[in-house]
């Protein structure tokens, strides 16, 4: 293992601590989410000199928050009121404003997917009233949806994500097992799902790796690839990892990102060992992960969970954030 170390962090203030949710890279700078509806951006090699400009969400509780357009820096985020906003982030000397209210989807929003190409904004809902949707803007036509589908999955819509070179094509995952490709273009939900994968339980993020392969981790920390380039039993997996907490010594999985070149990196932690630990996995004859060139976060966030990360491989940094309130940035060692 190799380990980087701390090299500047940021502590939010205030007698209740906030956890931070996520990390959203954009042009303008690294912006963050926290549980008390904040938006922060910071300059990424000053993290510790505190957010450059900051903004108070609507969304009585923000959930989740995606770049729409990372280098115009407009970020899009949701939350418990069902709202959807678009953020313009590029001028810090004025704060951050509300450059479009997208719409809302009447229900709260847990999952968010954005598309420049195709200028959508697609949200998730928990399950009311025994009916959890997916919930589609084109920003260009107003605050009504252009569609919405109420069937595609039983249970709370916790994952989307748009096809990475095709926005028409949407993936979704849900506590229902199941993650779900759909063609956008189709209203008709009797015919939207395009290709079906049935995990087998609860689903805490997927998405695509490349054009046809797809990625499952659920809540129970179990990983799964899939591809939709193959006709296979079921929708069964091509590559099933299992429990990664026997994979990778870790207690618990915070997402998996996907990288530009090919492969992926993991991030695992364990609050016990007070460790966080990036692992690339990556595609030879097969996918298998690098075991043997695990990047490590010693002391990470404390005894606290890491809830987001971010790689910036030409700077050679990684950022962290977690509940413990901080955005911590690391660096090899000098």
């Amino acid at each position: 293992m190799y380990n980087l170390a701390g090299a500047d962090q940021y502590k939010f203030p205030g007698a209740t601590i906030p956890y931070v949710l996520d990390l959203i890279p954009l042009a303008s700078g690294l912006a963050s989410i926290s549980t008390d509806g904040i938006i922060s951006l910071f300059d990424p090699s000053r993290v510790g000199a505190g957010p450059k400009c900051v903004h108070k969400t609507s969304h009585i509780n923000l959930t989740t928050a995606r770049a729409y357009d990372p280098a115009g820096s407009v970020l899009a985020t949701t939350g418990e009121n069902g709202a959807v906003s678009l953020w313009d982030l590029r001028d810090s000397t004025t704060g951050a404003r509300t450059s479009v209210q997208v719409g809302s989807c009447g229900a709260s929003a847990i999952s968010l997917a954005c598309d420049l190409t195709t200028q959508s904004v697609a949200v998730g809902t928990e399950l009311v009233d025994s009916q959890a949707s997916i919930v589609i803007w084109d920003i260009r036509a107003g605050p009504t949806p252009k569609v919405k589908y109420s069937d595609v999955h039983s249970d709370d819509i916790t994952e989307l994500t748009f096809h990475p070179s095709n926005g028409h094509v949407l993936l979704s995952g849900s506590t229902d097992g199941l993650v779900n490709v759909c063609d956008t273009r189709i209203e008709d939900e009797d015919e939207v799902v395009i290709q079906a994968f049935n995990h087998g339980a609860s689903i805490h993020h997927a998405g695509f790796l490349n054009e046809t392969e797809v990625y499952a981790l659920s809540h129970d920390e179990k990983l799964a690839l899939y591809d939709l380039a193959e006709a296979r039993e079921a929708g069964s997996a091509t590559r099933d990892f299992g429990d990664l907490r026997n994979v990778v010594d870790c207690q618990y999985v915070a997402n998996v990102l996907p990288k530009a070149g090919g492969g992926a990196i993991l991030g695992a932690g364990s609050q016990d060992a007070e460790m966080f630990q990036l692992v690339h996995l990556t595609k030879g004859a097969d996918w298998a992960f690098a075991l043997d060139s695990i990047v490590g976060l010693p002391g990470a966030h404390g005894a606290e969970i890491v809830r987001g990360f971010c790689v910036f491989d030409e700077q050679q940094v990684v950022y962290t954030c977690g509940e413990d309130g901080k955005v911590r940035a690391w660096r090899p060692p000098v």
